[in-house]
C-alpha cells in the first residue's frame, strides 16, 4: 500500500471564487483564471449569491484559505455588491473585485466606497493577459504580503460639496482610474491629512498608489501622478487629432490602422460628451444600448491598439503652418508638428445665465450628467435643465436611484430636440415630470445647492424648489476659440470647411493652392475639421465618427498631393 500525505502535509492552495448567474461567463472566467493561477490556486465558481455564500461556509468549516472573490454586479436576488459585503465576515482577509457588465463606473466607484471592494474589472476582459490577470496578480500580492492590507489605489481627500474636489474626482471617473473617495471629516480622511501634513484648508488632497501626496493638484498633475501619459514621445507626427470625442477616436483608429504616427490629445477625457451619455440607443450595431464611457472606452483602446499615441489633460491654445508642417502649441508652450492636423474638439454645454449659477458650479449644480453623483442623489428631487437628447439621457439614467426628476424645457415641445424613442421612455417612468416652456431664473445656497427658482417663460409666474443636485444641458457653444483669427468660423464660432470657405466662387483670402479647399478641410490646407466643431454638422455620434474616418481620408489625399 503506497503512502498517502496527510491533508496537513498537502501544499496549500487558497481559493479563487468566482461568481456569476450567466453560465457562459462563469466558465469562461473560471477558465481564464485556472489557465494562470490553476498550478497554485483553486479555482471554484457558483452561479449565484447564495450558493457562494453556502460554499464560502463550508470553506470555512474545513480550513481552507480564500484568497480572492469575483462576483458579477448585475445578479438576481443577491447582487455582487450585497454578497461581497456579506462575505467578509466569513474572509475579511480576501481581496474582492467587482465584475461589471459595461462600462458602470458609478456603480464600481460606489462599491469600492462602500463596501470596501479593492477593484473592479469590465466585461469583456479580452485579452485576459492585459486586462484579468494584472488585476488579479495585485490582489494576490496583497493577500500573501498583508493580507488585511487593501489594494494600491488612488485616495481623495476632500470637502462633499468642493467644486476642485468634484473636479478630481470627475477627471479620475471619466478617465476610468479607481480612486477611492474620503470626506475630510472621516476618520480615514483625518488620517491622511495627518500622514500628508496637509490641513483642512488645502484641499483636495490626493494620494497616489505609490503614496506621493498632491495638494490641491490641476487635472494635469493628477494625470501624470496616476498614469495617465501628457507628454509627447517626440515632436513630429504625421497626424495630430485635437479632441478626443466620437470624431476624435475614429480619426484616431482609422488614422492608425493606415500607418499614420498619429498623436491624439484630449483636455479632459476622451469621449467628450458622448461618453458622459449614461446609455446612447440609436447607435449602429447596439440593438440594446451602449452607455457612452462603454463605448469610448472601447474606441480608446481600439486607437491604442492601432499605435496611437494618447495625451490626456493637455489644453492646445494654438494652431500656425509652418512650411509643409501644421504645427499645434500647448498651454504650457510645448509644440508638436505634423503632416497634417485634424480638428475634433467639439462643442461644450453653454453656462446657466441665472443669478447664483456661477458660485454653485460643481457643489449641487453640474454641466453634463457628472455620474459621480449618482450615489448622492439616492431619493433625491433631482432637475435635469435641457431638452435634447443627452437631458433625455440623463433623465433616465438619474430617475433609477433618485425621489424624482423634474425636466426644465424652455420650449413648448420636446419633439423638436429630443429623439421620439426617447421621449416615449420618458413618458412611461412615474417619477419624472415635465415642465415645459420653463426657464432657471435663480439658483439658491450658501456652500451647495439648495433651490432653483423656476419661471414661466411666457407668463413670467415663478415657483422657488428645493432641491440638491441639477445638471445642465444647454446649448452648443464650439470649442474653437483658440482658433480665432487662424481658422475660418462663422458668426457662432463653428469652423468653415470646403465649400463654405468659397464666397462668389472665390477661395479664402491667403489660399496657397491652385484648387479648392476639401470638403471637411479648413481654411489652411492641411487641416481638416470632424464632428460637431465643424459648421453645419450633423449633431450624432454616428455622423462625427464618421467624419473621422473621412477626415483621415482626406489626409492621406493631402499627404499623397503633389
Amino acid at each position: 500500500m503506497t503512502d498517502q500525505p496527510d491533508r496537513a502535509d498537502r501544499p496549500v492552495r487558497p481559493v479563487l471564487l468566482t461568481v456569476d448567474d450567466d453560465p457562459a461567463v462563469s466558465r469562461s472566467v473560471a477558465r481564464d483564471l485556472r489557465r494562470q493561477y490553476g498550478e497554485h490556486h483553486r479555482v471554484v465558481r457558483a452561479s449565484s449569491g447564495a450558493e457562494a455564500m453556502e460554499t464560502l461556509r463550508e470553506l470555512k468549516l474545513r480550513g481552507e484559505q480564500v484568497a480572492v472573490l469575483l462576483a458579477d454586479y448585475r445578479m438576481p436576488e443577491m447582487s455582487g455588491i450585497e454578497f461581497l459585503e456579506s462575505a467578509m465576515d466569513l474572509y475579511p482577509r480576501a481581496r474582492r473585485a467587482l465584475l461589471t457588465a459595461y462600462a458602470d463606473t458609478d456603480a464600481a466607484i460606489a462599491a469600492i466606497n462602500v463596501v470596501d471592494v479593492d477593484h473592479y474589472l469590465l466585461k469583456p476582459w479580452e485579452p485576459p493577459e492585459e486586462k484579468l490577470y494584472p488585476v488579479i496578480d495585485a490582489m494576490l500580492d496583497s493577500y500573501q504580503a498583508a493580507g488585511d492590507a487593501g489594494v494600491r489605489e488612488t485616495k481623495v481627500v476632500g470637502h462633499r460639496w468642493s467644486a476642485p474636489s468634484f473636479e478630481v474626482r470627475d477627471f479620475l471617473a471619466r478617465n476610468a482610474v479607481p480612486y477611492r473617495w474620503f470626506v475630510v471629516d472621516e476618520p480615514e480622511g483625518q488620517r491622511l491629512l495627518a500622514a500628508a501634513g496637509v490641513g483642512a484648508d488645502r484641499l483636495p488632497l490626493v494620494v497616489t498608489p505609490e503614496g506621493e501626496a498632491l495638494v490641491a493638484p490641476t487635472t494635469t498633475e493628477v494625470a501624470a501622478a496616476v498614469g495617465l501619459s501628457t507628454t509627447p514621445a517626440t515632436d513630429f507626427y504625421d497626424l495630430v487629432v485635437v479632441g478626443g470625442g466620437p470624431a476624435g477616436l475614429g480619426a484616431a483608429v482609422y488614422g492608425a490602422s493606415e500607418g499614420l504616427h498619429t498623436l491624439l490629445v484630449e483636455r479632459d477625457a476622451t469621449g467628450g460628451q458622448a461618453g458622459q451619455s449614461s446609455r446612447i440607443e440609436n447607435y449602429l450595431g447596439f440593438p440594446d444600448g451602449v452607455s457612452g464611457a462603454q463605448l469610448t472606452d472601447r474606441a480608446r483602446r481600439q486607437a491604442v491598439k492601432f499605435g496611437t499615441e494618447i495625451l490626456t489633460a493637455r489644453d492646445v491654445t494654438a494652431l500656425r503652418a509652418k512650411g509643409p508642417a501644421r504645427v499645434v502649441r500647448f498651454g504650457d508652450g510645448i509644440e508638436v508638428a505634423a503632416h497634417a492636423v485634424i480638428i475634433a474638439t467639439g462643442v461644450s454645454y453653454r453656462d446657466l445665465d441665472a443669478p447664483g449659477v456661477s458660485q454653485l458650479s460643481g457643489s449641487g449644480l453640474f454641466y453634463g450628467s457628472a455620474a459621480t453623483e449618482a450615489s448622492d442623489c439616492v431619493d433625491a428631487d433631482v432637475y435635469i435643465v435641457g431638452g435634447a437628447n443627452s437631458a433625455g439621457q440623463a433623465a433616465l439614467f438619474f430617475s433609477r436611484v433618485a425621489k424624482s426628476v423634474t425636466l426644465v424645457v424652455r420650449a413648448d415641445s420636446l419633439e423638436v430636440s429630443m429623439s421620439q424613442y426617447l421621449i416615449e421612455q420618458l413618458q412611461a417612468i412615474d417619477n419624472v415630470t415635465l415642465r415645459l416652456c420653463t426657464v432657471v431664473a435663480e439658483a439658491h445656497g450658501d456652500d451647495h445647492l439648495e433651490a432653483l427658482t423656476l419661471q414661466h417663460a411666457v407668463s413670467g409666474a415663478s415657483e422657488r424648489v428645493d432641491t440638491s443636485h441639477a445638471f445642465v444641458f444647454i446649448g452648443a457653444q464650439p470649442r474653437t476659440d483658440w482658433l480665432e483669427g487662424t481658422l475660418l468660423r462663422d458668426e457662432r464660432g463653428f469652423l468653415l470647411t470646403g465649400p463654405d470657405l468659397l464666397v462668389d466662387g472665390q477661395r479664402p483670402r491667403g489660399w496657397p493652392l491652385d484648387r479648392d479647399p476639401w470638403p471637411l478641410e479648413a481654411s489652411i490646407p492641411g487641416v481638416f475639421v470632424a464632428g460637431d466643431a465643424r459648421a453645419d454638422s450633423v449633431k450624432r455620434v454616428a455622423s462625427a465618427v464618421g467624419e473621422g474616418a473621412m477626415a483621415v481620408t482626406l489626409a492621406h489625399r493631402y499627404l499623397g498631393a503633389p
